[in-house]
């Protein structure tokens, strides 16, 4: 095996299977940081050894074991006992038996570590989002829009501070869940938002749309009587749903209403309305259950062959009511553009009062499209440009510009994709 398929190979596993390594490192000694570091020594030796002696029949097993023992051996080691105090957490660690198969998932325990009260709420999403999907620190830095290295120091805080206060790796019994649930949910919506903004590559933007995906089923499996868990569970498997057909062969973002329903995964679809059918009888109806109805209606069309606006404007509505976004108030401003005009559009687009509008790029992609559909093509090809300028991935830049070019052609290229703005916070 030559050293550039091994590291394929490791990258592979590692990405897989890192925040299920990584919270079943931590969970004895709940130092999430030591754990950190020794399955990063274990993917080097990984790296080392696969070459020569190939990849393991159990990859991931085998860096949590050489991970575990890196781990062990720090906490024997004569510098560790000299510069802290032992206690009685260090006997937990696992002695190095067999290769484990399969490695046990904690990663719900950790989901919960990390929503802890005791934690800065400022670093719960961030904390989640790199110790159980593994998104890169600066990568998260991005998506927060602050500097990488005040990231850095409020993730290594959070973790001092799980080490320090003894957080317990355990899913807290029920009536200790509503205070932790909602942080927990927004975690795992953040996760799959990251993946939305183009802040990732594509191959780990699969990966996160993946994991999340994941979490979800698994907090609806643990929580089934809770609405908004299920709300959530639907909410991400209807969206990714569609995963396969939001990209063309140029790499260009292609809007949901010139996407092909019938390449659309139809089984994420039953899944989804399930559990939106599920959430609806439990009587409580919350935000995740509402972002989810909105991709209900628009995966609708793939049985119906139309959009139902009427209906996304009854349930943006009822989203601005209860849970009130810049994206979802920038939607219903398309929502009614298509109902009532453009002008009316814009006037909605006009009326929202948030300082954050902006430098908010779905708000001026907005303002583009109905700037376009009412001709107004010097003021639309502005507005697209600010968009652009906005805009970090590549596709949806590619078809911000194919907008602006379209506007001077008249070629009627001017829609816009509603769940691209609609549903972010």
């Amino acid at each position: 095996m030559t050293d550039a398929t091994a590291a394929a190979r490791v990258d592979e596993f590692t990405r897989a299977s890192y925040g299920r390594l990584l919270a079943l490192l931590s969970a004895p000694t709940r130092d999430i940081a030591a754990a950190e570091d020794a399955l990063s020594d274990a993917v080097e030796s990984a790296l080392r050894s696969w070459p020569e002696s190939g990849v393991p029949t159990n990859p991931e097993g085998w860096l949590f074991t050489v991970a575990r023992n890196k781990l062990r051996d720090r906490y024997r080691s004569a510098a560790y006992r000299t510069s802290v105090e032992l206690d009685d957490t260090t006997t937990a660690i696992p002695a190095p038996d067999a290769i484990p198969e399969p490695i046990e998932d904690k990663r719900l325990a950790l989901l919960f570590v990390c929503a802890h009260p005791a934690i800065n709420q400022n670093a719960h999403t961030p904390l989640m989002l790199q110790t159980v999907l593994g998104v890169d620190a600066a990568k998260i830095a991005q998506a927060y829009a602050i500097p990488a290295s005040t990231m850095a120091q409020r993730l290594v805080r959070a973790k001092r501070r799980i080490r320090d206060a003894g957080i317990a790796f355990v899913v807290p019994e029920r009536e200790a869940l509503p205070g932790r649930l909602e942080t927990v949910l927004e975690a795992v919506y953040g996760a799959f938002a990251v993946d939305w903004q183009g802040i990732a590559g594509m191959r780990e933007r699969d990966s996160l749309a993946g994991e999340a995906l994941h979490l979800a089923r698994t907090l609806a499996e643990l929580l089934p009587d809770e609405p908004e868990v299920l709300g959530l569970n639907a909410l991400i498997a209807l969206s990714e749903s569609r995963s396969k057909t939001r990209i063309d062969d140029d790499g260009v973002l292609v809007p949901i209403d010139e996407q092909d329903p019938a390449h659309w995964d139809a089984t994420l679809i039953d899944e989804g309305e399930s559990l939106l059918a599920r959430a609806h009888d439990l009587g409580r109806v919350g935000r995740f259950q509402l972002e989810a109805a909105v991709q209900s209606v628009h995966c609708d069309r793939r049985r119906t062959g139309r959009t139902d606006w009427a209906a996304l404007a009854t349930l943006y509505h009822a989203l601005l009511d209860r849970a009130p976004t810049l994206g979802a108030a920038v939607s219903l401003a398309i929502v009614v553009g298509e109902i009532n005009g453009p002008a009316e559009g814009l006037a909605r687009l006009g009326g929202i009062d948030d300082t954050r509008l902006a430098r908010f790029q779905p708000a001026w992609a907005a303002r583009a499209h109905l700037l376009a559909e009412l001709g107004e093509t010097a003021a639309a090809e502005t507005a697209y440009g600010r968009a652009i300028a906005l805009t970090t991935d590549p596709a949806m830049r590619a078809l911000l510009a194919r907008r602006r070019a379209a506007v001077n052609s008249n070629s009627g290229e001017a829609a816009t994709d509603v769940t691209s703005v609609g549903s972010q916070p």
